[in-house]
């Protein structure tokens, strides 16, 4: 389903891209590789000169190498284009002090302890803010068995997905209809039966 029409005519000034590739390593590792890039559509003056339409003010980069629980084994960052070169294209070292962290342990707070404000660069600290959601995604089906076994013998444990987001919480219709075996009622129903 598509957003709502714009109520009013609009002029295209600025697109933000975040993509994130995950690739299996054959050492059983895996890569993140994350990119974000910030582009104007007229050319824009920048305290370090005039940046031409369609250049990036920013093309970034971050890659993770992760194990499959989810822990960063090491870490890198570039910049491509900054709006400042020589100056915030020389931060990328300080993320290396990503490693050791686990991307669904407190991982966001982790970053903001370690990276934030001077500590790091305000954009490869949120595009790394995107990669635990995204690193899920690349394990689901790979990594982590996101589906319902037909027996207790195939799977003894919940699926990783269930109650992780409004969708998939074991009281809700989802659940009842894809992971019947692990449904419970909320406490309205069990109130009313």
């Amino acid at each position: 389903m598509p957003l709502p029409s714009p109520t009013s005519r609009r002029a295209l000034k600025h697109t933000r891209a975040i993509q994130v590739e995950a690739f299996a390593r054959d050492d059983g590792l895996w890569d993140i590789d994350a990119h974000i890039t910030d582009i104007k559509t007229r050319a824009t003056q920048l305290a370090s000169g005039t940046r031409d339409a369609g250049s990036p003010i920013h093309d970034l980069w971050v890659r993770l190498t992760v194990d499959t629980k989810f822990n960063i084994i090491a870490a890198d960052a570039v910049s491509d284009a900054v709006p400042y070169p020589g100056f915030c294209d020389t931060i990328g070292s300080a993320y290396k002090k990503l490693v050791g962290l686990n991307l669904l342990k407190g991982f966001r707070e982790g970053v903001r302890h370690r990276l934030s404000g001077v500590q790091g660069c305000t954009h490869l600290t949120e595009l790394a803010q995107v990669l635990p959601t995204a690193v899920v995604q690349a394990f689901a089906g790979d990594v982590l068995d996101t589906r319902d076994g037909a027996s207790a013998d195939e799977q003894s444990h919940k699926p990783f997905q269930l109650d992780r987001c409004h969708a998939l919480r074991t009281d809700g219709e989802a659940v009842a209809k894809y992971y019947p075996r692990w449904a419970v009622k909320s406490l309205a129903e069990s109130e009313s039966s």
